[in-house]
C-alpha cells in the first residue's frame, strides 16, 4: 500500500466520500477485473461481478486492516466470496435461465474491450482449471499467489488465514502440481503453474 493510500484513509474514508471513492474505483478497477476475467468467460458476467464486488466494498470497507495486507489483497478476498457466491447461485439454479437476467445492456465498445480482457487472462483460465483438482484451501492459496500475484502474507490475509498456514497449503499446492506435472498425466498444469509449483516464482 502506498502512502496515498494511507493518507486518504483508505476503503472506510473511501466510501463516507464520492470523490474519494471515485479515486479508489478507478485506483483498482483494472486489478479487480483482471482478477475476474480469469475466472469466468462471459463479458456480461465479467461486468456485472466487478460491480458487485465493489458494492460489497461499501458493505465490507470497515473490515480492512492495512498491517494485514495491500488493498488489493483485501479486495481479492472480498472478489473471491463474490465470485465464489456466483458459482453456488449458478449451481443452485442450473435448471433455471437466469443467465442474462437482470443485465445491463452492453455497448458493443464494451463487450469488445471485456472480450480483450477475457482473451488477454485465458491462460489464467487454463492454470485455474489445472488448479480444480486441489482441495479447497490449497487451491485457494495457490490461485491467488500463482495466478493472481499476491505473496504468501497478501494471499493469507485475503483469505483470512495465518501466514503459516498458507504457507504449508502452498507446499502442498506445490507438491500436487508437481506430481501433476508427471509425463505420464494426462493434463499437465499450465507452465506458469509449474514454476510456481517448483518454487520459482
Amino acid at each position: 500500500m502506498d502512502g496515498a493510500e494511507r493518507l486518504r484513509g483508505g476503503p472506510a474514508a473511501a466510501v463516507r466520500n464520492p470523490q474519494l471513492f471515485e479515486e479508489f474505483y478507478r485506483r483498482h478497477v483494472d486489478a479487480v477485473m483482471r482478477f475476474v476475467a480469469r475466472r469466468v468467460d462471459d463479458p456480461h458476467t465479467a461486468a456485472d461481478l466487478t460491480a458487485e464486488i465493489f458494492l460489497a466494498v461499501l458493505d465490507s470497507a470497515h473490515s480492512y486492516r492495512p498491517g494485514l495486507g495491500s488493498e488489493t489483497a483485501w479486495l481479492y478476498g472480498i472478489a473471491r466470496n463474490v465470485v465464489s457466491s456466483e458459482r453456488r447461485r449458478v449451481a443452485r439454479e442450473a435448471e433455471r435461465d437466469l443467465r442474462f437476467s437482470g443485465r445491463r445492456l452492453l455497448e458493443a465498445d464494451d463487450i469488445v474491450r471485456l472480450e480483450d480482457k477475457l482473451d488477454a487472462e485465458s491462460p489464467g483460465r487454463r492454470a485455474l482449471a489445472a488448479l480444480a483438482r486441489l482441495p479447497e484451501g490449497e487451491r485457494a492459496v495457490m490461485e491467488l499467489i500463482a495466478v493472481d500475484q499476491l505473496t504468501v502474507t497478501e494471499a493469507a490475509a485475503a483469505l483470512g488465514i495465518r501466514q503459516v498456514t498458507a504457507r504449508v497449503r502452498l507446499h502442498r499446492a506445490r507438491k500436487a502440481l508437481q506430481e501433476e506435472a508427471d509425463p505420464k498425466t494426462a493434463v499437465a498444469p499450465d507452465a506458469s503453474l509449474l514454476h510456481v509449483a517448483r518454487g520459482e516464482a
